[in-house]
């Protein structure tokens, strides 16, 4: 793993002029612009879909026959980024688990705060039961904000009484929106991107005039029985490593199979730099397998 790689990396991501608690309409076309930097690789097919009445993009790799789905949910705080813009991302955790994924257009604040991104993920999810996917061989997996919706939505769709997936992949979660951390302070000088204060303008847009420690806006809060086990991935230089940790302490505590792995010197989701950076490649590996070792169905999904 390269010192020169990570120093690199940092040194371009703090000369970005990106600024979270910004206007909200240039943030979204400066954060669009960073994750679509790194464009799909040629055998990556992204196409136009929709589970029920949530609109979602289908990415699929070439020569990959599909034997499982990743339910994917993209960052950007709740507020910035699309379906699309993960694509890339995404398609790295496609490609490791033989999987066509689906990442999910929810909704976003502060057009739509608080319950509306739940909603469409709970949505998205069970109408990817109705389509007679088995739960065994679904993963779902987000980063950032969207890590933190995921393990939110999978809450959700326990106290719905819908059956688990296999496995869940969450990536630098945002888990507390109250931003009670340690890390937010501590990890203040390291982080190249994120702030507190940006954090803090996201956090209240998403909220709106529910209180930020509810359990399914800040999951760390919730209760986690009964959940599928946990793969969480988180850098040593973000300000949202302790919601990782945090998260993973509660999974344990509340039975739940869970996986903590941090790479030192990299920062907030540092896989979607897998092309420049090895430490990104190495993650997705071992994410990767775990997730294998839990889907247990090896048979071709069947042709819709």
């Amino acid at each position: 793993m390269g010192v020169e790689q990570r120093e690199s990396l940092e040194s371009s991501l703090r000369q970005l002029p990106f600024d979270l608690a910004g206007d909200i309409e240039e943030q979204r076309r400066l954060f669009d612009g960073l994750m679509s930097s790194q464009p799909p690789p040629a055998d990556v097919v992204v196409s136009s879909a929709a589970l029920g009445t949530v609109p979602t993009v289908e990415i699929t790799v070439t020569g990959v026959e599909p034997r499982h789905v990743v339910l994917y949910f993209h960052g950007g705080a709740y507020a910035l980024g699309t379906a699309a813009s993960a694509a890339d991302l995404a398609a790295q955790i496609g490609r490791r688990t033989d999987a066509t994924v689906i990442s999910v257009d929810y909704r976003l604040a502060p057009e739509h705060p608080y319950p509306a991104a739940v909603d469409d993920a709970v949505t998205a999810y069970a109408a990817l039961l109705d389509r007679g996917v088995a739960p065994a061989r679904i993963v779902v997996a987000g980063e950032s904000a969207g890590a933190g919706l995921a393990v939110a939505a999978l809450v959700a769709a326990r106290d719905r009484g819908l059956p688990m997936p296999a496995a869940a992949y969450v990536m630098s979660p945002w888990a507390d929106l109250t931003q009670s951390g340690a890390t937010m302070d501590s990890k203040r000088g390291s982080d190249p991107m994120l702030t507190r204060e940006g954090m803090a303008a996201r956090a209240a847009d998403y909220a709106g005039c529910h209180d930020p420690a509810a359990g399914l806006i800040s999951p760390i809060f919730a209760d986690l029985s009964g959940l599928p086990p946990l793969v969480i991935q988180a850098g040593s230089h973000e300000v949202l490593l302790d919601d990782a940790v945090r998260l993973a302490q509660r999974a344990a505590a509340a039975d739940v199979d869970v996986s903590l792995d941090v790479t030192p010197g990299v920062p907030h989701v540092f896989q979607a730099f897998h092309a420049v950076l090895d430490e990104g490649v190495a993650a997705l590996d071992r994410a990767g397998r775990l997730l294998l070792g839990h889907l247990t169905t090896s048979e071709p999904l069947p042709a819709r």
